[in-house]
């Protein structure tokens, strides 16, 4: 393993894991000086001391990766297959929000966005006759669903996709990230 790394590798990954040397050799059960040395290229350490450096980098960058719950909304505005689509509408204005997930007792069941709506306007050719239009008779395919402890970046992939996912815990919906929301990760 150590063969894969030269001295240089460390001081680029402890960089990028945004730690000091006196954090790394911490972790690593070393001092910081041999860090420091390592990282200068005047000491050539044992395999094992080596290993245990990768290893306490490896856990820093498990660590520092951001979670679902970090960015999700919560709680998660929703309806009910029905409601009407009126309902939709008002929520998506009054929230300024694109889509929303259709929740059952708890559960997804499907989801509805702007776009739906707008087909649908476009079908029936008249707005008005959408008034009591139930929202189960335009709903699309639910939204993909992460936990709220999963990695941020399964969330972010998802919505290459999806206007939305879904975050539950124990099954139940609480939270969801929209595109806009990983538009904040730039900030």
């Amino acid at each position: 393993m150590a063969e894969e790394f030269d001295q240089e590798e460390i001081k680029r990954l402890r960089r990028q894991a945004n730690i000091t040397q006196t954090e790394l050799a911490k972790r690593a059960g070393v001092s910081q000086s041999l860090i420091a040395r390592i990282e200068a290229g005047t000491l050539d350490p044992r395999l094992s001391t080596f290993k245990k450096i990768l290893d306490a980098l490896k856990q820093v960058q498990v660590e520092k990766k951001r979670k679902v719950e970090e960015l999700m909304s919560s709680p998660v505005i929703y309806v009910g297959p029905d409601d009407t689509v009126v309902k939709v509408a008002r929520l998506m204005q009054k929230n300024s929000i694109s889509q929303l997930p259709v929740l059952d007792k708890g559960i997804q069941v499907g989801s509805v966005s702007e776009t739906s709506v707008i087909n649908r306007i476009a079908t029936e050719g008249d707005p008005t006759r959408l008034v009591n239009l139930k929202v189960g008779e335009i709903m699309e395919d639910p939204f993909p669903t992460v936990s709220k402890t999963a990695n941020l970046d399964v969330a972010v992939s998802l919505l290459r996709s999806s206007p939305a996912v879904l975050v539950v815990d124990k099954g139940r919906a609480v939270g969801i990230i929209a595109k806009a929301d990983a538009i904040k990760l730039l900030r």
